[in-house]
């Protein structure tokens, strides 16, 4: 059953925490509304997780991360610090409450139902972004490449077919390919160790996502919102109001919306809930001019990253990491995954590079985190989308907006209640 629909508040502005994509255009959305909304961040827009990742809209990725016996792996996390997905040994035990409620999403039934719940988010967030293209007119701005996910052998291949099932079930449009000449005829210049792949048609990526990001803030300030800089300290929710108290000010508003990725659940905790929210540190080489003839988005299933086009050089990254706000980085991550494109793609010559590591937003069932507060009936929360902000930042600004006029949303959320695995 969908969330029940709160009743709207006095006219007062509402303020949106987050200038990353989930707040940006969440904010752009309640604005369209009528709504008075300042925008809050302590850098700017997209200088935070948003300006640096892939730039895909991931429409196809509705498996969540904590599948049936993941954990088995947990170990062989611990001795590769360099594999696709690690565990910061230092960062472990900190990591327990969340990594107990991931070992109980990857239970089969909570498995199946985090997958329908995703399905049912993408479908609204690959509508809500077309929709959202043509009203700020950024068809400019956007790639149809589609998506080519390859593999090194048939029994990798033949490993990945039941996730290929899955999305046919809901719906994803897909071309199995069963030949190098196939793959060839899509991206050319493969090494032959790719024997066979999957191809998304209708993936869609943006030119580049700091630039998406900025044009969807500049619509906002255009249509009359404000953005300003500065670190939010505290909530607090009274009578008429939320009160947020921020490192130079004390600022009113009639909503809040925490929109502010990894740190949204320190906002949280000012209210008195505690989120079981961590990290999946991604790691990426931009090279701004490369001579690479890459025709589409590609993903190396076995290796964990993907290599795509931003502007007119491409970004080499991805895999996983979990290891909170705290640890220095860890750039070898960055530079293995390069050595693994240049010798995937032999036509590539990696120069000029520049690293960068980003602080995803994880929830242990890789669902994000939307609904309003327990504690604080102003306050909305909107995080915790993992890897997939850019994907479903639309269609979260859908069910944003509706929660802020007291509409019911056009989709069920009850799998994404903020406080789920505490009413558990």
């Amino acid at each position: 059953m969908t969330q029940t629909p709160q009743p709207r508040f006095e006219a007062g502005p509402i303020v949106v925490i987050g200038a990353g994509i989930i707040g940006v255009t969440a904010a752009l959305r309640l604005i369209g509304e009528g709504h008075e909304v300042i925008l809050l961040d302590r850098k700017g827009v997209a200088e935070e997780t948003s300006g640096g990742n892939a730039g895909a809209f991931a429409f196809a990725d509705i498996e969540p991360l904590a599948a049936p016996g993941i954990l088995r792996k947990a170990p062989g996390w611990l001795l590769d610090p360099l594999g696709p997905l690690s565990l910061r040994p230092s960062h472990a035990l900190r990591m327990m409450p969340w990594l107990y409620h991931f070992w109980r999403a990857s239970l089969p039934r909570r498995h199946l139902a985090a997958i329908a719940a995703q399905a049912r988010l993408m479908d609204l967030s690959r509508q809500a972004t077309e929709a959202l293209i043509d009203r700020v007119e950024g068809q400019a701005l956007i790639r149809r490449e589609g998506q080519l996910q390859v593999y090194e052998g048939a029994g990798e291949y033949r490993a990945s077919l039941p996730a290929w099932e899955l999305r046919r079930q809901n719906g994803v449009a897909f071309r199995l390919l069963e030949s190098a000449d196939e793959i060839a005829e899509i991206q050319p210049g493969l090494a032959p160790r790719f024997t066979h792949a999957g191809f998304t048609p209708d993936w869609m990526n943006v030119t580049d996502p700091r630039a998406w990001t900025e044009h969807l803030a500049g619509r906002f300030v255009a249509a009359g919102g404000q953005i300003r800089r500065d670190e939010v300290q505290g909530l607090a929710q009274g009578e008429d109001g939320v009160t947020i108290t921020t490192a130079g000010e004390t600022l009113n508003a009639a909503q809040v919306v925490v929109g502010a990725g990894a740190w949204s659940h320190q906002m949280a905790r000012t209210l008195g809930e505690r989120i079981p929210l961590d990290t999946e540190r991604g790691y990426n080489t931009t090279f701004p001019a490369c001579d690479l003839d890459l025709r589409t988005h590609v993903t190396f299933s076995g290796h964990g990253f993907v290599i795509s086009r931003i502007g007119a050089g491409v970004r080499v990254g991805g895999a996983v990491e979990l290891g909170g706000l705290e640890l220095p980085p860890n750039y070898d991550r960055s530079d293995v995954l390069v050595r693994k494109a240049r010798d995937f793609l032999p036509g590539f010559d990696p120069q000029g590079g520049t690293r960068w590591m980003g602080f995803r937003p994880s929830m242990p069932d890789s669902l994000p985190a939307i609904g309003r507060s327990a504690r604080a009936d102003r306050v909305i929360y909107a995080f915790g989308h993992g890897h997939l902000g850019l994907t479903q930042s639309a269609g979260t600004a859908e069910i944003v907006a509706a929660i802020a006029a007291g509409r019911s949303p056009d989709t069920d959320i009850t799998a994404f209640d903020p406080l789920r695995f505490s009413r558990r």
